[in-house]
Parts: structure tokens; sequence; C-alpha cells
């Protein structure tokens, strides 16, 4: 029974190795992290756990998709629908993005922090698929975007709260 248990934590196949899982969800946190500091700087109601937490959830997806086209085909090749999995993740972030994004005297609300969150996912399909060089350029961006746009706007209009 002992011996059971050991096999089930440690795994005889699998089509993501642990320590390839493992750089990968690492890859997820230090990513979405990048974003979520952003967020979180600008005291936003999802800062820096939530968008740590929306990406290695994604990332996570990815990763148990491809275990289990593997369990269920055999070998390592993915056979299920990748599309389907960026749909579900985009579904669900969608949904939490959602709920960010208010209307209080007659302004829109956080639109920004919402988006933020969509890319964090988005960030994580890309850590969970191994395509960490993408999800480490969409970061870039998305942190470039959120800094030194928001300077751009105050220096062009500095007569409107940019509050999103």
């Amino acid at each position: 029974m002992f011996e059971q248990i050991l096999d089930e934590f440690t795994g005889t196949f699998s089509a993501v190795p642990p320590s390839v899982a493992f750089a990968r969800l690492l890859a997820a946190i230090f990513l979405a992290a990048c974003i979520g500091f952003e967020r979180e700087r600008r005291g936003k109601p999802a800062g820096l756990r939530t968008h740590i937490l929306v990406s290695v959830a994604a990332c996570l997806f990815v990763i148990l998709g491809r275990e289990l086209a593997a369990m269920e085909f055999g070998g390592d090749e993915q056979r299920n629908d990748p599309l389907r999995m960026i749909e579900a993740v985009t579904a669900g972030v969608a949904f939490l993005a959602a709920g960010i994004i208010f209307t209080s005297g007659g302004k829109v609300r956080n639109t920004t922090t919402g988006a933020s969150l969509w890319l964090a996912g988005a960030v994580g399909l890309g850590c969970g698929a191994g395509q960490m060089p993408l999800a480490a350029m969409t970061t870039l961006i998305v942190v470039v975007v959120l800094t030194i746009v928001r300077a751009f706007e105050t220096w062009f209009w500095p007569e409107q709260a940019r509050d999103e």
C-alpha cells in the first residue's frame, strides 16, 4: 500500500515531467507577479496575489490537459483540443475580471485591472504550454503599458483623473 501511494507522487509516466511542470509553474508565478505588483502598487482590488493565482491556475490547466490526454491516448502527444483549454481559462478569468469592473458616480472603474487579470491568465497559459519566452515578452509589454503609458497619459492629460 505504501508503495502505491509513493508511486502516486513519483509517477512512472508523465507527459510533462515534474521538474518541467515546476519550472513552468514558477515562471507563471514570477511573470504574473510582475503584472500584479504594478496593480498592487496602485492600490487596485486585484493585485499581486490575485494575478499570481490566475496565472498559476491557467498554467496548471494546460499541464493537466496534457497529462489527461497522455493518460487517455498514451504517449506524450497532445490529442485534445488546446483551444478548448484556452476558451475555458478565458471564460473563467473574464468572470473574475467582470466582478472587479464597476460603475461609480457615472464612471467605469477598474477596467485596466480586469484586462491585466485577463492577460495574467494568458501568461499562465503560455507558461503551461512551455512558451516561457512568449509569456515573458507579453509580461514586459503589459508592464510597459501599465507604467509608461500611464505616465504618458498623465503628462498629456493632467486634468483627467486616470483611475482605471
